[in-house]
């Protein structure tokens, strides 16, 4: 999930397209976009975090598997 804070600059046209291109985007990689104007942010708190809340994702993905260390790799080795 993906969470913007908008100002007024981004009811304007300009800022619509490349949002809408941007949100696409990121659709496109199998992100949710929440957008909420800064206005709200700072009168409506409670409203945004209800909202978050009830889209937040019901199933978190399992944690990524860490990457497997080598024999050596990260440890230090003196010099002669």
């Amino acid at each position: 999930m993906a969470i913007e804070l908008d100002g007024g600059q981004h009811g304007e046209e300009l800022h619509v397209v490349r949002d809408a291109k941007r949100d696409a985007y990121m659709r496109s990689h199998g992100y949710r976009i929440l957008r909420f104007w800064n206005n709200d942010v700072m009168q409506n708190i409670d409203g945004v975090l209800d909202v978050i809340a009830e889209r937040r994702p019901r199933r978190c993905p399992p944690p990524l598997t860490p990457p497997h260390r080598f024999a050596g790799e990260g440890s230090r080795t003196a010099e002669a």
